[in-house]
């Protein structure tokens, strides 16, 4: 009988079992020692199973020590006064009414609309001017720019506190103070280092998309906002949630530009330092603090459901900043 003839009354898995014996057959593997048994061992080293197990350890325990925090934030926040701070996890007395009382003892609501609209509007504005001064640094080619990209990074080593009596003189000139103006105008000017981010990101496209939309007529604008933009999402969204994440937690501006105000055009962190002072007994208060505890963990909740929608944007982006054209 050929072969030909056996293989076809073999059942397909046996067909197909004898076709790879005899290829490796033709390659140089005897059969013999195709027939040997693998002397590989087939579980895993104790070494790499323990390995693991220390790393699941590591990791869970990482993540109990970050969670507690927000875990005790919300027990003292079901909390009556007087028990906040005696460090229990499950409160002795729940009183879920502190989540409907803290409106009317604050104005939370007025507070959250302002910080969002704040950073929203500085969010947007950093965005655009680090990615416009981004691109003429990535595209154009001219006499000292690598000397003047150094000057723009070295702006980041400078204090805060170093600009910011001048700031603060320039927006009193100008009649600001006492705005919102103060807390994003200067995003309109770029960030050191969002513009670098968003460089390194531009250095990683392909300069013969620019080239060829050059060649059929676009400017350099337009470049920037068909080509240069669109390709950049995910850097893009970075920068915007790095910047609203800053903007929303910006106490030490709100308490500088906004202070003198009203209460109701507080910022989240300016009113719940306004009201730690307002229910302190030696302002005297009465010492409700399950209300700033009910707050906190309420202006907490925005910016984990903001990290948590962005995140596979965060991680693409970060994964793309290190490149280099």
């Amino acid at each position: 009988m050929s072969t030909t003839e056996s293989s076809s009354s073999l059942t397909p898995a046996a067909a197909g079992q004898r076709e790879q014996l005899l290829g490796l057959e033709a390659a140089g593997a005897s059969p013999e020692r195709l027939r040997e048994p693998s002397l590989r061992p087939t579980s895993r080293r104790p070494g790499s199973v323990v390995g693991k197990v220390v790393l699941w350890v590591l990791l869970v325990g990482f993540t109990l020590l970050f969670l507690y925090p927000l875990v005790w934030l919300f027990a003292a926040s079901l909390k009556p006064r007087g028990e906040v701070f005696d460090n229990k996890l499950v409160p002795d007395t729940v009183l879920w009414s502190n989540y409907v009382e803290v409106f009317d003892q604050l104005p939370l609501a007025s507070w959250a609309v302002n910080s969002v609209a704040i950073a929203l509007i500085a969010a947007v504005l950093v965005t655009f001017s680090s990615s416009l001064v981004a691109f003429g640094f990535a595209y154009f080619r001219f006499p000292g720019r690598k000397v003047l990209f150094g000057l723009v990074l070295a702006t980041m080593m400078l204090p805060g506190a170093v600009t910011m009596v001048p700031q603060y003189l320039i927006w009193l000139k100008l009649g600001l103070v006492g705005t919102w103006a103060p807390l994003f105008g200067a995003n309109l000017f770029g960030s050191a280092f969002y513009i670098f981010l968003q460089r390194q990101f531009f250095l990683g496209l392909p300069r013969e998309l620019f080239e060829a939309a050059r060649v059929d007529g676009a400017s350099y604008f337009g470049l920037f906002r068909r080509i240069a933009l669109p390709l950049s999402v995910p850097s893009l969204i970075i920068i915007f949630l790095f910047e609203f994440q800053a903007s929303w937690n910006n106490l030490q501006a709100a308490l500088i530009y906004l202070n003198a105000g009203s209460v109701e055009g507080f910022t989240v962190p300016l009113g719940i330092s306004y009201a730690m002072t307002q229910f302190s007994p030696t302002a005297g208060g009465q010492g409700d603090y399950q209300y700033v505890m009910v707050a906190s963990l309420l202006v907490t909740l925005p910016m984990l459901a903001l990290f948590t929608f962005g995140q596979r944007y965060f991680v693409e982006g970060v994964a793309t900043q290190g490149r280099k054209g």
